[in-house]
């Protein structure tokens, strides 16, 4: 019986070394709990790395990518860009005015697209909800400049001129005619014809046309624009019959038809008897420079006005007067260059329309002169 019992005990012991299903005092066999554990360690490890990574990309993702959603697109707005803003400032701008939704990502983009410092400051008026390009392109290109048209006719002066421009630019008159009357010097460089003015002057040379003036520009920015235009028009000025006159004797010509000439075909006419005049060595007696000199238009000049002393009075003086009284165009620029063939030596006006009669001796200009009197009393 010992023995049976023995064998018995080892065969127990055999199938619970080897019986699959053979279980620990616990009712778990041993491996597996060890397995469970690493099963549970693994999960657990890689929970805590999910949430390493995503909290971040959350915060992330929050930063760049989520826009304001309480922005209404399409709405006006404008907004300043101050001077010297940085694109932190730039963004920030936008981002409180609901123009863009994210200023961190506009600032990351900008960086991306090199353009920190390509965005210009200025008033602008923009939308709410704009797109990244298309605001990008608005501060790239800069704000709309704002523009004044402005007119200077032909003939005027250097004061009717200021006048206009303070009127209709707002340019100061008195800061505009202290350049213009005195420091021609000042735009020299550019312009080395101006050493020739007279006393400083830049009547003549201002040239007259409708121009569109830069909101803001001051005086200078003006005077240089009407300077680059008469280089311009001078340009194109047929020179081939101009003979030895200077620039200078030839705009002062030019700005003495332009004043007496009313009728556009008759500015070759009074050139010509400007021309003859001075090849004759004959006083001008050109009214239009003695009203330069009195400040004055009148129909008809009284003989004190004709004994104002000044070198810009060709009654008294003979030869061209020391420079420019107004502006001429380039069509009575033209006519001083290139005067009709003619040998007149007298006009008057005689017309209405303002029409004169030329001619060639005194005897025909006292006839003319008579017939005047019915159109200037």
């Amino acid at each position: 019986m010992t023995q049976v019992s023995e064998l018995r005990g080892d065969l127990d012991a055999h199938r619970t070394r080897w019986d699959p299903g053979a279980r620990s005092e616990r009712g778990v066999r041993p491996a597996d709990q060890s397995s469970r554990r690493r099963a549970r360690a693994v999960v657990v490890l890689l929970v805590a790395a999910v949430l390493v990574l995503c909290v971040p990309a959350f915060g992330i993702w929050r930063v760049f990518f989520v826009a304001d959603s309480t922005v209404v697109a399409g709405q006006p707005v404008q907004v300043e860009i101050p001077a010297g803003a940085d694109t932190a400032a730039i963004a920030g701008v936008l981002t409180d005015a609901g123009v863009i939704g994210n200023a961190a990502m506009f600032r990351l983009r900008a960086r991306i697209e090199g353009i920190d410092n390509e965005l210009r400051s200025g008033i602008y008026d923009l939308e709410t909800g704009m797109s990244h390009d298309d605001v990008v392109d608005r501060l790239l290109a800069g704000p709309p400049v704002e523009y004044t048209t402005v007119t200077i006719p032909e003939g005027f002066t250097v004061e009717l001129i200021a006048e206009r421009l303070e009127r209709d630019a707002s340019i100061p008159a008195a800061e505009f005619i202290e350049l213009a009357l005195g420091q021609a010097s000042v735009f020299e460089d550019a312009h080395p014809y101006l050493a020739e003015v007279h006393e400083g002057s830049l009547e003549g040379y201002l040239f007259p046309k409708t121009y569109r003036i830069v909101e803001g520009a001051t005086a200078s920015d003006v005077i240089e624009l009407m300077l680059g235009q008469f280089d311009t028009e001078f340009a194109a000025v047929d020179l081939t019959r101009a003979g030895e006159y200077s620039m200078h004797e030839l705009v002062t010509i030019a700005s003495m038809i332009e004043r007496e000439a009313r009728v556009g075909d008759e500015r070759p006419l009074v050139s010509s008897v400007i021309h003859n005049r001075l090849d004759r060595g004959m006083r001008l007696e050109v009214d239009a420079t003695i009203e330069y000199v009195i400040k004055k238009n009148r129909p008809r000049l009284l003989n004190s006005d004709l004994a104002v002393e000044s070198p810009f009075n060709t009654y008294k003086y003979a030869g061209l007067p020391p420079g420019p009284i107004a502006s001429p165009g380039l069509a009575s620029l033209q006519a001083a260059a290139a005067p009709a063939d003619t040998d007149y030596l007298y006009y008057v006006l005689t017309s209405a329309d303002g029409s004169h009669t030329f001619t060639e001796t005194y005897e025909e200009f006292l006839i003319a002169k008579e017939k005047s009197r019915e159109v200037t009393p």
